[in-house]
Order: structure tokens, then C-alpha cells, then sequence
């Protein structure tokens, strides 16, 4: 583990805790979890698994889509999760955000997270297959002979 990664744990902790929108960046995947923990009547907390790449209106314009009948946000932290997905589950992280989540949109969120942190897997799954056979963005180190 990094020296400073352990430090940054207390900072994670904190937007789980504090953040009404936050978004979860890796390093090594081409896909970002939304987490919204704001809620109104008939609008639970969301969290989802979006494409990278969304510009900071993109952000907000998805949002609107997502949940018309909600203000947009002041703000909508980010911050960089540069281990794979597994080891926020490891680590206790991913546990939190369900917790948080579960508390204030009630035990049917479970499954919703679930359900995200599966699409993480799958999209990591994706991007090493994708390393390993040479697909887009990668090489490989050698090349299969065609004899």
C-alpha cells in the first residue's frame, strides 16, 4: 500500500460520510460510480455505474435526466480510487457507501449496490481481457504465429 494512500482512507471515509454527489474515479477502467445520497419523496438515494469521460455539465446534465424532480447539486465531489474495485470492498470503503446508503434510502438499496459494484467487476474483467488479447488501447508483447 502507498505511504500516503492510508491517509487519503480518512479523507474517502469523510465524502462517503459527508458528500451529497460524489463520483468514484479508477484508474484503470473506463467506467465512474455515481453515488447521489439526496432523497425526496418517491426518490431514494441512486447510485450507478456511468462512462468516464463525463465533462463537469455532462455531469449535471445526467443528473437532471436521472432525477427530474430534483434540485442539481452545488457540488459533486470526485476523487481518484486507484486500486481495483474489489479492494474498496476489501478495504472496507464499498461497505460504507451501501451502508449509507441503505440508512437513508432503506434495505432495497442493497441490491441496487450490489448490483453496481457487479458492474465494476464486469468492466474490470473487460479492460484485463482487453490488455491480455491486445484489444483497443493495448498491445501485446508478442504475437500468435498463424502455423
Amino acid at each position: 500500500m502507498d505511504p500516503d494512500f492510508s491517509s487519503n482512507l480518512e479523507e474517502i471515509h469523510g465524502v462517503i460520510a459527508e458528500a451529497e454527489v460524489f463520483i468514484v474515479l479508477f484508474d484503470r477502467l473506463d467506467r465512474r460510480l455515481l453515488v447521489d445520497t439526496r432523497v425526496a419523496e418517491g426518490d431514494p438515494p441512486m447510485i450507478r455505474v456511468v462512462p468516464h469521460g463525463l465533462s463537469r455539465a455532462e455531469r449535471y446534465r445526467y443528473l437532471q435526466s436521472e432525477r427530474p424532480r430534483m434540485e442539481l447539486p452545488e457540488q459533486i465531489t470526485v476523487f481518484s480510487w486507484p486500486r481495483q474495485p474489489r479492494t474498496m470492498r476489501d478495504l472496507g470503503i464499498w461497505q460504507r457507501i451501501e451502508d449509507r446508503l441503505v440508512g437513508l434510502g432503506g434495505p432495497e438499496l442493497a441490491a441496487e449496490c450490489e448490483q453496481a459494484f457487479n458492474e465494476l467487476l464486469a468492466a474490470e474483467h473487460a479492460e484485463l481481457a482487453a490488455a491480455i488479447l491486445g484489444g483497443e488501447g493495448f498491445e501485446t508483447l508478442w504475437s500468435r504465429s498463424s502455423s
